[in-house]
């Protein structure tokens, strides 16, 4: 079956993260307030998105999910 309007390829939840190499962001957008959560690479900066977050339990499941007690924000 072909599918012309599915999801965006992201990493599967619960995949592993590396600690030493990424940090737990959340990028939420300053117009239009849309959320997501992921992991940003320190070394080059780059973003990889594991979820959309639209609510406070999107939320505590990710945290969940990796292990987190705190996660920053950017903007």
């Amino acid at each position: 079956m072909l599918h012309l309007f599915g999801k965006k390829n992201k990493t599967a939840p619960g995949s592993a993260y590396d600690p030493g190499k990424e940090k737990p962001i959340i990028r939420a957008s300053i117009c239009s307030g849309e959320k997501t959560a992921g992991f940003k690479d320190k070394t080059t900066g780059a973003f990889r998105e594991v979820m959309l977050i639209r609510n406070q339990r999107d939320l505590d499941r990710f945290m969940k999910e990796y292990g987190l007690d705190r996660i920053d924000t950017e903007y």
